[in-house]
């Protein structure tokens, strides 16, 4: 049996970051005030509000008009319009809505709440808001680029983010953008201990990362990044990065059996 050391060192970032800042920089150098250093095949996983900072996302409700639609969804649905304007701006389709709730799909094939966006550990504005990268796995290539740039070490990347769940309480982290590694694991095609075939067993490695990195960063720590270190896999090279995508996580709405009702066998006892 071949055992691995993985380890997972949360890197604390003291600046709150601005639009156009280096996050790899800014990365690199709060390690080195740790006495840490990168290291070739280290998996960094960043979490999405700085990344969405250092890229401008942020929006001011006070600067938005409320469409008719966003007005008629406020009556119905507890959120400011403006938000909602700002949601549907950034939706593809309402998947659920409620009075607490509103789920949607974002222009990225994301399923989750409000279109990402976030009004904690934003601001000390509460007028201000933050929207997901617009391209976070052109975001994590950027950053994987700059590391090497910088270090000259050949890391990954992880944009991490928190969703929550259907059929469980309590949210986690995931992935919404990916560089440097593929986001799934697939045993298809090979033997369990018994020696059966495997045939749909793919693992989606890229959230069991932004999982795993969230226990050291947390919510209320100001480590929006963490290293994990030790995970045995094949570096890809950057040239091959447009080939690597988070939306090969993403179950198109054919395929899946809770959105796409033509998939359904109705049965009754």
């Amino acid at each position: 049996m071949i055992l691995f050391l993985i380890s997972i060192f949360p890197v604390q970032i003291n600046k709150n970051i601005e639009p156009n800042d280096d996050l790899s920089k800014i990365i690199i150098e709060s390690l080195q005030s740790n006495n840490l250093q990168m290291c070739d095949n280290d998996i960094i996983v960043v979490a999405q509000k700085i990344v969405s900072k250092s890229e401008n996302r942020l929006r001011d409700l006070r600067d938005v008009i409320p469409s008719p639609k966003s007005i008629r969804l406020a009556q119905f649905h507890n959120k400011d319009p403006r938000l909602i304007e700002l949601i549907l701006s950034e939706t593809t389709k309402i998947i659920r809505i409620t009075k607490k709730h509103l789920i949607v799909e974002t222009k990225h094939g994301f399923i989750c709440a409000n279109a990402g966006i976030d009004q904690s550990n934003v601001s000390d504005d509460s007028q201000q808001v933050l929207l997901l990268p617009e391209n976070p796995d052109i975001s994590a290539r950027n950053m994987r680029k700059s590391v090497l740039d910088i270090s000259g070490k050949r890391v990954s990347v992880v944009i991490a983010d928190t969703f929550g769940r259907p059929f469980r309480t309590g949210q986690t982290n995931i992935a919404i953008g990916i560089a440097g590694i593929t986001p799934l694991k697939s045993y298809i095609g090979m033997n369990d201990e018994y020696g059966k075939k495997l045939l749909v067993t793919e693992i989606a490695i890229a959230d069991e990362f932004a999982g795993a990195a969230e226990l050291v960063m947390g919510k209320t720590l100001k480590t929006p990044v963490a290293i994990i270190r030790g995970y045995n896999f094949e570096v890809r090279l950057p040239e091959v990065d447009d080939e690597i995508s988070i939306k090969t996580l993403l179950r198109s709405e054919h395929d899946d059996l809770f959105r796409n009702h033509n998939n359904m066998i109705h049965y009754s006892d």
